[in-house]
């Protein structure tokens, strides 16, 4: 059965959560598609428990929490999510309408399209030694769902960027012991997070090495250990209960690659004034989208959602004068909200 609606937004993270809400503004109802099987994109998948400073107005906020907040900000406008599914096919009508379906056999019928999908169908980069991967999920972690299950385990952090600095930082004084590995001198994580890492180190809190794995030990069926060759070529054996690979995520747009619209390299270019892509009545906002200056930053991608649920207004209803209220004052915004009188 063909769902009819104003929008669809490809992916429920944050930007995409965000999105609902300020078409629910302009009275625009959205359904919302993620292939993952929860809503929150990376902020559920990749680091639930990790804090976030840089949300006006929390000067500290939970990833997961901030989802929770999403979800209830949105609440009023009852969204209908379709989570667990890819976007397999898209076809422009004759009425610059558009026909989606899904892997899953849903489809739908709309007169916009935004995609809100982060760096879309992400993958992890892998651990690549032979047979290594029968320890995913066991031994070796590519992402981090339950922190306290490698608490007590000596534990070793493979990667440079952010996620692995600030995991290695947090388990440390939880976990038996906790080594970084990283293949070069140079950081991809924040300055203040590697100054902070060097500082246990230097306290014997933690160890760093900087070099590439070799090669693993086994026994009894279960990883014992890693065999980690440094910059000078020397081979060091470290004992490791955990593994968490941080190597980063390789970015595919699937299908969505496919749909013609003008990309710069992984990224879906797009407008400043209306956030729209190539593609008349396709928008794309957050992570997932490029225009000169970009920065992928979560409030970034809630101003793109704001300006992009204008333009799709304007483009439903061309002849009709829209007006911006604030939801400070506006009536009419209050009892969308179901703010008491």
């Amino acid at each position: 059965m063909t769902i009819q609606t104003d929008v669809v937004i490809i992916g429920a993270g944050p930007c995409g959560l965000f999105q609902i809400f300020e078409l629910g503004l302009l009275d625009l109802h959205a359904q919302v598609i993620d292939a993952l099987p929860q809503v929150g994109g990376q902020c559920s998948e990749l680091y639930p428990d990790k804090p976030i400073y840089d949300i006006p107005g929390y000067p500290v906020v939970g990833a997961k929490e901030l989802i929770d907040r999403l979800l209830l900000q949105i609440k009023p406008f009852a969204p209908n999510f379709h989570l667990g599914q890819q976007i397999d096919s898209l076809q422009c009508l004759d009425d610059g309408s558009f026909r989606l379906t899904t892997d899953a056999g849903g489809e739908f019928h709309t007169r916009a399209v935004v995609i809100a999908g982060g760096v879309g169908s992400f993958q992890p980069v892998p651990l690549r030694l032979d047979g290594i991967e029968r320890f995913h999920d066991r031994q070796v972690f590519y992402h981090v769902r339950d922190p306290s299950q490698h608490h007590g385990r000596h534990v070793v952090v493979l990667g440079g960027g952010d996620s692995a600095l600030d995991w290695a930082l947090q388990l440390i004084g939880k976990a038996a012991s906790v080594t970084l590995i990283h293949r070069s001198a140079t950081f991809r994580a924040a300055p203040a997070s590697v100054t902070a890492f060097r500082e246990h180190t230097q306290a014997g809190h933690a160890r760093l090495l900087f070099g590439q794995v070799l090669a693993y030990q086994e026994g009894d069926g279960r990883l014992t250990g890693l065999q980690i060759q440094d910059l000078e070529r020397q081979c060091h054996d470290l004992e490791a209960e955990h593994v968490l690979v941080f190597y980063g995520l390789t970015p595919k747009l699937g299908p969505i690659a496919e749909w013609g619209l003008t990309l710069n390299k992984h990224q879906i270019e797009v407008d400043t004034e209306k956030f729209q892509t190539s593609v008349p009545g396709i928008y794309a906002v957050g992570d997932i989208n490029w225009y000169p200056g970009k920065k992928k930053l979560i409030l970034s991608g809630f101003h793109e959602a704001a300006l992009a649920a204008f333009a799709i207004k304007h483009q439903l209803f061309p002849d009709q004068k829209i007006h911006l209220q604030y939801t400070t004052t506006s009536p009419s915004v209050h009892k969308k909200l179901g703010v008491p009188d």
